[in-house]
């Protein structure tokens, strides 16, 4: 699945037009690599998302195509 379309649909980010925009913007890394809107998501795979100074890392869990509101947050884990 499309990085920016695994925001959206795992409801990290609201829009996937805004999930888009960030990580075309460069905000968004895995594996210490920023990516595009285009990376295929991986179970597995480690999230770095940027918003202004915070940095928030993500643990994907599993990657479904469609998500309920109770069964997005099943998706990823967050790391602290």
């Amino acid at each position: 699945m499309r990085l920016d379309k695994f925001l959206k649909v795992s409801r990290i980010i609201k829009r996937r037009t805004v999930a888009n925009e960030v990580c075309d913007a460069g905000h968004v890394s895995v594996g210490g690599r920023a990516v595009k809107a285009s990376y295929d998501v991986k179970e597995g795979d480690i999230l770095e998302i940027r918003f202004g100074e915070k940095v928030t890392k993500y643990k994907v869990i599993n990657v479904t195509e469609y998500a309920t509101k109770q069964s997005a947050g099943d998706m990823y884990e967050e790391i602290k």
